[in-house]
């Protein structure tokens, strides 16, 4: 047998290799990718727990906080100023817990509102103007005992 008659009639093996190359090949720059991601979501989830205990609080989890907030904030970083976040300060997450007509706004503690400007700060510092703006008129005070 010849060896272009052998290549001509084993083209598949030339397309299979070609092809598993190129699965590779696409398979690596996506790995690629998600390992950036990683690393960058991991260095401002330290950046955070930096930030937090620099501020008092408690360092949050890390593996927990590359999770929930990744590299862009996540949730947090989606318009923190809109309606629906203002409205829940105010009406859910800042008061006494009481349902019905026992439920009372109450002065939230001022490092609560902190936190979530250091999330801001660290995962999208072009929206701290807006979250400033939604919740200036919060009245907060120490309230919580340390």
């Amino acid at each position: 047998m010849s060896p272009t008659r052998f290549a001509s009639e084993h083209k598949w093996i030339y397309w299979g290799a070609i092809v598993i190359l190129v699965g590779l090949l696409i398979t690596g720059l996506v790995r690629y990718s998600g390992f950036k991601r990683t690393t960058e979501a991991t260095d401002k989830a330290d950046r955070l727990s930096e930030e937090l205990v620099r501020a008092g609080y408690p360092a949050p989890d890390r593996e927990t906080a590359v999770r929930l907030l990744g590299t862009d904030g996540g949730q947090v970083c989606e318009d923190p100023g809109n309606a629906l976040k203002k409205a829940l300060y105010r009406l859910q997450q800042l008061s006494n817990g009481a349902t019905g007509p026992g439920s009372r706004p109450v002065i939230a503690d001022s490092k609560a509102v902190d936190a979530e400007r250091i999330v801001l700060q660290v995962y999208c510092p072009d929206q701290v103007a807006a979250f400033d703006e939604a919740v200036g008129d919060l009245k907060t005070d120490d309230t919580v005992r340390r």
